[in-house]
């Protein structure tokens, strides 16, 4: 069995398993053993902490035809293996999140929002709020919480959670956001999409002083309007209903 260049320890993981696993066959009571190894041609270690790898000194990247740097590998998991992998942004974004662990929950917001998981966008809201509700006077000051409904990603472009839907086709994601950390009113939401809200325990906040998500503009000065406009397609009933135009002051901007 591999084992790791660091600390010697087997590339393996522990996974829990249910009665539809794939594994089962060589389950334990509690779980079982998959691959969890990241091979490459030189050493990793901490390459995402420095240009050169620390053990062999020598270097982990590449570039690719555009010039943009990379580092690939193998990588194996319970997925299979995967060849050619570019493990660097997975790597930065660690590197990142050493540095700043606070934002691991936003970063996982923006995961959901790209892949349409409405579910884990309540979850992770609601088991927010209910830190916020057990959380001292003293500890609420000197945490000073995120807004994770209008968390910018520093590592994305300053994406919010709805230029990442637009970006991925979530539709109900973006009824979502709207409903959470928008404005808009009621009246301009589908009767499904209300009534879903309902159904999973969605609530609205009074909006009040805080900002309207649709306000806010990536690092390229684009609204998720601005980027539903360059995509088009499913977005082109959006613009037409104007339901995603940035509000100021309960005033839509002219144009």
């Amino acid at each position: 069995m591999s084992q790791c260049a660091a600390c010697g320890k087997p590339l393996t993981l522990e996974i829990d398993l249910d009665e539809e696993d794939e594994y089962d066959q060589d389950a334990t009571a509690s779980g079982t053993e998959v691959p969890d190894s990241v091979e490459l041609s030189q050493c990793l270690l901490d390459a995402y902490e420095m240009v050169q790898c620390p053990n062999c000194s020598k270097d982990v990247s590449s570039h690719t035809s555009s010039g943009e740097e990379q580092v690939l590998c193998n990588l194996e998991n319970e997925g299979g293996l995967q060849e050619g992998f570019d493990v660097l942004p997975i790597l930065k974004e660690e590197s990142y999140l050493k540095a700043f662990p606070e934002e691991r929950r936003c970063r996982a917001f923006l995961e959901f929002c790209a892949e349409g998981d409405v579910g884990a966008i309540l979850d992770l809201i609601n088991s927010e709020e209910d830190e916020d509700a057990t959380m001292s006077s003293n500890e609420e000051a000197a945490a000073k919480p995120i807004d994770v409904l209008r968390y910018q990603d520093p590592m994305g472009s300053l994406s919010s959670g709805l230029h990442v839907a637009v970006s991925n086709g979530r539709e109900e994601i973006v009824w979502l956001l709207l409903f959470l950390a928008s404005s808009l009113k009621l009246s301009f939401f589908p009767p499904n999409v209300l009534e879903a809200a309902r159904t999973l325990g969605a609530t609205r906040e009074e909006q009040t002083g805080k900002i309207d998500i649709r306000i806010l503009e990536d690092s390229n000065h684009r609204t998720a309007e601005n980027l539903a406009q360059q995509l088009g397609g499913i977005w082109e009933p959006w613009i037409q209903s104007e339901c995603l135009r940035p509000v100021i002051d309960g005033i839509l901007p002219i144009v």
